[in-house]
Parts: C-alpha cells; structure tokens; sequence
C-alpha cells in the first residue's frame, strides 16, 4: 500500500468501486435484453423514454449499483485489513 493509508484506501476503494460499476452495467444491458428483448433505454431520464421502461430500468440499474459497490467495497475492505491489519479510514467494526 502507499506510505499514507489514506491515500491507499482512497485508490483501492475508488478502484473497486469503478470496477463494480462497470461489470454491473454490463450485468444489467444482458439481463435487460434477455427480459425484454431490446436493448435497455439509453438514458431513462430523457423525455422520449417511454414510461414503462424508464421507471424499471432505473430501479433495476440503482439496485445493481448500489449491490455492486457494496460487495465491492467489503471485498476491498477486507484486503486492507488483511494488509494492514487495520479497517480503513471511516469504517468500524459492527459489535
């Protein structure tokens, strides 16, 4: 790890967590195509974006991410603490 665990954590953390969110975006344009048939709307969000597949979409797509990054963040976690022997700068033990 870099000589300050902060910095070491910042990266590891980021790291994952961007890691996460690009293998749960792909998850999810596979699961949404193999429900639907179609591919998933390009951005929920615009005007054109019918209803009935907006709504889903970003309800399923903020699930997967959020997942994503938790697992991701435990996992990187629990290397640190491996490493270091130590948590990570913000995060406590659960008693």
């Amino acid at each position: 790890m870099a000589a300050n665990p902060s910095i070491g954590w910042r990266v590891l953390g980021t790291a994952s967590a961007v890691l996460a969110g690009i293998a749960a975006r792909k998850l999810m344009v596979r699961g949404w195509r193999a429900l639907t048939g179609d591919n998933p709307p390009a951005n929920p969000a615009a005007p054109g974006t019918r209803w009935r597949e907006a709504v889903p979409y970003a309800v399923a797509s903020g699930a997967a991410m959020g997942l994503a990054r938790m697992l991701a963040t435990r996992k990187a976690a629990g290397y640190y603490h491996r490493s270091t022997g130590h948590l990570p700068p913000g995060m406590e033990e659960v008693t």
